[in-house]
């Protein structure tokens, strides 16, 4: 069969569902059905993400704790990283997205309301309501045959000559990506790059595309790190074997980095990320944390007067990760390390929280 040659959906499919923390069950469920001005996309593969582990795991950000109601919600298939191609759809959604039948497509992770004070602002990734794909029942995620864009989702075409699993790596790439834009970065800074993973090799190229004057890579895995030098760093330091430090400062005359992107999600990696920043520097954090992270404050003011910004989701920059996939120049065959069936998918989990087998872990419906 063609890529562009689409059969009509059965009335069931396989899906991941999860039922609470750490009970995610492979059942056969319904197929959706699109609605008016929906879409109805074949699944070809959905990345696991951190924070898909994170709410596996059951961490107090998606679940809740004495401090925080549970955003997340049971009976939902989860996953926010996908690819697949249309099966149907009516000539509204065909207009409003540039879209038809058989296209391949990938959707960004918010289904924004379009209604509250940030959509109304043009700030769509703040959206109030905040219902994202694989975490709210409103909106069910990849890790299925099938799946619904529904008519508020901001959907883009992607090349099909592109593996699966490298589409999907769009997700992941658009945020890194926001990350550095975040950041600023101009041609002399020295740009620190905490973590290998997905998110961090994605900030590496994208700070790399900005031609700064040194991309420093840092994580413990050897593997990784080579990695990073194909992605644009221009150095790598081992941290579980090396200070950064003394690095850092050779190569800014002792001042300290302008910018520092903390990808990994581990608390000391923010303390790390303030010492090695420079006065007036950047520290851009992007990583969702399984717990609460404290710090000394008055590095940020009275020591050093950073800016401290925050980066959610990837915004305006989809566009661009697609263009960097398609163009062939991420080693995108070593990024995406682990291809799975669906029925795997718990062994992909367990993979993604091992962290030193795998990089970009996907699962594949059948």
């Amino acid at each position: 069969m063609a890529d562009n040659d689409v059969v009509d959906p059965p009335t069931t499919m396989t899906a991941v569902v999860c039922h609470a923390p750490e009970n995610y069950r492979l059942e056969q469920v319904g197929t959706p059905q699109a609605g008016a001005g929906e879409a109805l996309v074949k699944v070809e593969a959905v990345g696991i993400c951190a924070s898909d582990l994170k709410c596996y795991h059951g961490a107090a950000k998606f679940w809740g704790d004495e401090n925080r109601a549970a955003w997340a919600e049971t009976e939902v298939i989860p996953g926010h990283e996908f690819v697949g191609r249309i099966v149907s759809l009516d000539d509204e959604a065909a207009q409003r997205w540039d879209v038809a039948v058989g296209d391949r497509v990938v959707a960004e992770q918010i289904v924004p309301c379009g209604e509250c004070r940030y959509c109304q602002r043009g700030q769509y990734w703040m959206c109030g309501p905040h219902i994202m794909f694989g975490f709210k029942r409103k909106t069910p995620g990849g890790m299925a045959s099938y799946m619904v864009f529904p008519r508020e989702a901001r959907v883009h075409k992607i090349s099909g000559d592109v593996p699966p699993a490298h589409a999907a790596f769009a997700e992941p790439l658009s945020c890194a990506l926001h990350a550095v834009e975040r950041a600023n970065i101009v041609f002399e800074d020295v740009v620190v790059v905490a973590g290998c993973g997905p998110i961090g090799l994605g900030m590496i190229a994208g700070a790399a595309a900005k031609s700064p004057a040194a991309i420093v890579a840092l994580d413990m895995a050897p593997a990784k790190l080579e990695l990073a030098k194909k992605c644009g760093a221009t150095h790598t330091v081992n941290i579980a074997e090396q200070d950064p430090l003394p690095l850092v400062q050779e190569l800014t005359g002792g001042y300290g980095a302008d910018v520092y992107l903390e990808g990994t999600g581990h608390p000391s990696a923010v303390l790390q990320g303030l010492n090695l920043l420079r006065k007036l520097g950047t520290y851009v954090e992007y990583s969702v944390f399984g717990s609460d992270v404290t710090v000394d404050w008055s590095i940020i003011s009275d020591d050093k007067e950073l800016d401290v910004l925050g980066a959610h989701l990837g915004p305006h920059c989809w566009p661009a990760a697609i263009r960097m996939i398609e163009s062939g120049t991420l080693p995108m065959d070593e990024i995406c390390t682990h291809q799975l069936p669906l029925s795997q998918f718990q062994q992909g989990l367990d993979l993604v929280a091992a962290g030193d087998a795998s990089i970009k872990v996907s699962l594949i419906p059948e």
